[in-house]
């Protein structure tokens, strides 16, 4: 099969998620993958719950079409070994903190001596400048710094934390995608390699963009629970059926709120979409009543005769029977490989990409890739 990125070695240092992550999509789309584990130890989601197989299912998914070797960075042998590997290297991807390969010898200025054409892509919580350089941080605490955490939630209550980490895939894992991509074509025009440094904080800022850039041109600050597309306006809204499930209604333009407000015999409410908060909190109840007379199902059924912007609110069991989903292939059963998958999201016509090998044993590689290098004494 003929993958875009088949051509490309990514040597993958990182751990747990937003780097895995990243480079599942190279490895998805052909490049080679070694992900260079610590002996014994790896990478630590391998022993997370529950398992597929002797690993986790976690570990499973973000590791599938890559490689596995151990070497111990600490010792003159491992480093030797890996500066090997990193001459035939095309990209890096580590996540560790600014600074910890410096000291392992092993940083950027170090390694672009070695190889000039080596993309190296760093993934930290707050990047390599600026005074929070060394701070420890999860996505939770990217989210508080950029802002957005304080803009989630229900008005007059705390924020909360979602349930998908919005810094760790959409401000790092994304992002660095995105960087490595641009750096290899920049690499194609002038042959040189680079830094890329992902700061997971600067991705979510650069996320913000129906919410910031209004401020930035009012400084008028924006409240939880009142922004049109988090719990302000009635047309968008997540109700709830007599049977104790959900719709979502995302009505936003007139002419979806006009199919809305027929498909629920409210029709007086129409003139209402644009109304000040006071009454868009009444109208929330009023259609919260309406809503609570029938069950979801019910409502489906009617709203299939109205072109406007309904939803179920899916449990994943019924996701993964959802026509569209089963359409889009993104729960996959790869034979050859044992369980079902998440599937790929970016579809190519002429290269797509795909399932090809299950993730690796920890050190499955070593021999291998040792012997490509020449190797002969490995370390245990």
């Amino acid at each position: 099969m003929n993958l875009p990125l088949q051509s490309i070695r990514v040597l993958d240092l990182s751990r747990l998620l937003p780097g895995p992550y990243c480079t599942m999509f190279l490895a998805d789309f052909g490049a080679e993958v070694i992900k260079i584990e610590q002996p014994n130890l790896g990478d630590y989601t391998r022993w997370e719950e529950p398992k597929v197989g002797s690993d986790s299912a976690i570990f499973t998914s973000l590791n599938r079409n890559k490689k596995s070797v151990t070497l111990n960075l600490k010792s003159e042998e491992g480093k030797e070994i890996f500066i090997e590997l990193v001459k035939t290297a095309d990209v890096l991807v580590e996540s560790f903190r600014p600074g910890v390969m410096d000291r392992l010898g092993l940083g950027y200025e170090s390694l672009k001596v070695i190889n000039p054409g080596l993309i190296y892509c760093a993934i930290t919580g707050y990047g390599y400048t600026g005074p929070y350089v060394n701070l420890p941080g999860h996505d939770i605490n990217y989210l508080s710094y950029a802002g957005l955490l304080d803009l989630l939630g229900e008005r007059n209550r705390k924020p909360f934390s979602p349930a998908v980490q919005i810094a760790d895939i959409g401000g790092g894992s994304l992002m660095a995608v995105i960087g490595i991509l641009m750096a290899i074509n920049a690499r194609n025009n002038n042959g040189k390699g680079q830094f890329v440094d992902i700061s997971m904080m600067d991705g979510v800022v650069s996320w913000m963009q129906t919410i910031l850039p209004n401020f930035l041109a009012t400084n008028i600050l924006p409240k939880r629970g009142e922004l049109t597309l988090s719990g302000a306006k009635a047309c968008y809204e997540v109700y709830q059926t007599s049977d104790q499930r959900y719709l979502s209604v995302g009505a936003l333009e007139e002419k979806f709120w006009v199919e809305f407000c027929k498909g629920i015999e409210r029709e007086d409410l129409i003139k209402f979409l644009n109304a000040p908060q006071e009454k868009q909190d009444e109208l929330k109840i009023e259609i919260g009543n309406v809503i609570q007379r029938k069950t979801l199902e019910e409502w489906l059924d009617i709203f299939d005769n109205y072109d406007t912007c309904v939803a179920p609110v899916l449990t994943f069991e019924e996701m993964l029977e959802d026509p569209q989903i089963k359409n889009r292939q993104m729960i996959q059963e790869v034979p050859g490989i044992d369980g079902k998958h998440i599937g790929i999201p970016i579809k190519l016509s002429d290269t797509p990409g795909s399932i090809r090998s299950k993730a690796p044993q920890l050190g499955e590689h070593n021999i291998e890739i040792f012997k490509e290098l020449g190797v002969v004494k490995v370390e245990k």
